[in-house]
């Protein structure tokens, strides 16, 4: 029986030394990336609960930003990794070019919707409960924050379209690199402005704003000079910016398959806003929680994210070098590598409840409350991990409408109506409510398992599109 079971779920050592080479240096991007929010929250934290709330309510709209940009690299991505495979450098071109194409178009329509709504989109997030003066407040801090990180959004979106091609051809490495070389920037920068270090004013939140613009400007710098100085190992970027042409049928496919992902990411994100939304109803105390609760949350569930990320790349080459049956198994092996690892952070994460939200200058009601919310977290983290684990892979089949009804139904038919009827209609207890809301996971996870098991996501999508070297510029 365990023979059956190590020979399905268990890899040989070349799998898992691929794994970790490809998969560590994209964890430790993500971690200075999370590291530098993680301190900048906890400095901003140091100055009250007002600005604290602040910055957090502004941070949810540049994370559905974030995560729709990432929706809209990931639909192009799934044919560049698939391209990759099949050592098809022309092809890989072309969906280069689409994701910065697609990447600046959304940078510049939330630069727009962010700019003109500002006001009334942080006040959805703020309980008409509190007193004048916090609302007030807050909605001051966020506002001033939002202002100056809406400069950042076009370079951020095109790093990350310069992220993703980067990650599909194994050059992990360069996009870590870059992030590590803009935190320290970053950590200076934060200290000096928000406290008036160094000679420098002291700026509090918009100083805070200043330094996280900044590292991102330098991080996306970085990112494009290595690619085009090093074209021997980036023949996909000779010529992206030569014009805009994309064979016909290939920008078919991707808008095609693309679309669903966008649309899933874009209403994921909102949806997980929407249900922080819910959770400020309660007051700015719990909001004030929730942002603590989260920060050291997303540092440790990079591990799991990064993972799924990898499992995307592996097998979406496999399954572009034709290889089904390869892809199958080494998806198997991936899964259950995902989900063990995500025990282990879970078990990490979980003595940093009571000590970690001592950092912050706030009520001891929000340290409690923010302590309860961690233990529940990390609790949850093996199912958040599987969910994303089997996300990647109907992904990287490119089975994106599928992969729609997963995430989006799971969000938006689940978990956003429970939050919704749990916040607004009945008086439970806020610890109570948010411990149902996080593990309603589950659902995603039973309906995750058997859409992996079915074998509808093991599919070459590139064959279909051609030889894209038919089609010249």
């Amino acid at each position: 029986m365990f023979s059956g079971f190590r020979k399905k779920y268990i890899g040989d050592r070349q799998l898992y030394r691929r794994v970790l080479y490809m998969v560590i240096p994209m964890i430790l991007q993500n971690l200075v990336t999370n590291l530098v929010s993680l301190i900048d929250n906890i400095m901003v934290g140091r100055m009250g609960t007002e600005q604290m709330s602040g910055v957090s309510i502004a941070n949810q709209f540049i994370f559905v930003f974030n995560i729709t940009l990432f929706g809209a690299v990931s639909g192009p991505g799934i044919f560049g990794a698939q391209f990759f495979g099949k050592g098809d450098s022309e092809g890989q071109k072309y969906t280069f070019r689409f994701r910065i194409m697609i990447s600046a178009l959304i940078s510049l329509v939330a630069f727009a919707v962010y700019s003109i709504f500002d006001k009334e989109l942080i006040s959805l997030f703020i309980s008409k409960d509190d007193t004048a003066e916090k609302i007030a407040q807050t909605l001051m801090y966020g506002r001033q924050y939002l202002g100056i990180m809406l400069i950042s959004l076009l370079p951020f979106g095109v790093g990350q379209a310069y992220s993703s091609v980067l990650s599909e051809c194994g050059h992990t490495k360069i996009p870590m690199m870059a992030s590590m070389s803009a935190v320290g920037i970053n950590i200076l920068l934060d200290y000096a402005l928000i406290f008036g270090k160094f000679g420098m004013p002291e700026m509090g939140v918009k100083g805070a704003a200043i330094a996280t613009v900044t590292a991102k400007f330098i991080e996306t710098i970085i990112k494009i000079v290595w690619t085009h100085t090093h074209y021997e190992k980036n023949r996909y970027a000779v010529g992206v910016y030569r014009g805009i042409y994309i064979p016909s049928k290939l920008m078919a496919d991707m808008i095609k398959r693309g679309t669903p992902l966008l649309a899933n990411e874009f209403l994921w994100a909102a949806g997980m806003s929407i249900i922080a939304q819910s959770y400020s109803i309660r007051g700015l105390d719990v909001v004030a929680a929730r942002n603590i609760a989260s920060t050291i949350s997303n540092l440790f569930s990079t591990v799991y994210i990064q993972l799924g990320a990898c499992i995307a790349i592996i097998v979406g080459a496999t399954l572009g070098a034709n290889k089904l049956k390869e892809a199958r198994d080494t998806d198997n092996k991936l899964l259950f590598f995902s989900l063990s690892v995500s025990v282990v952070v879970g078990l990490m994460m979980l003595p940093l409840a009571k000590f970690f939200p001592m950092l912050y200058n706030t009520e001891e009601s929000v340290r409690s409350l923010a302590s309860y919310m961690i233990v529940i977290q990390s609790m949850a983290m093996p199912l958040w991990s599987y969910a994303n684990a089997c996300y990647f892979t109907l992904r990287c089949g490119g089975k994106t409408g599928i992969t729609f009804l997963f995430d989006f139904g799971g969000t938006w038919l689940v978990i956003l109506p429970l939050s919704t009827i749990l916040a607004r209609f009945t008086d439970m207890d806020i610890r109570m409510l948010f411990m149902i809301v996080t593990f309603a996971e589950i659902v995603k996870v039973v309906a995750g398992y058997f859409m992996v098991r079915s074998d509808i996501w093991i599919n070459n999508i590139i064959d279909d599109v051609g030889d894209s070297k038919a089609e010249t510029e």
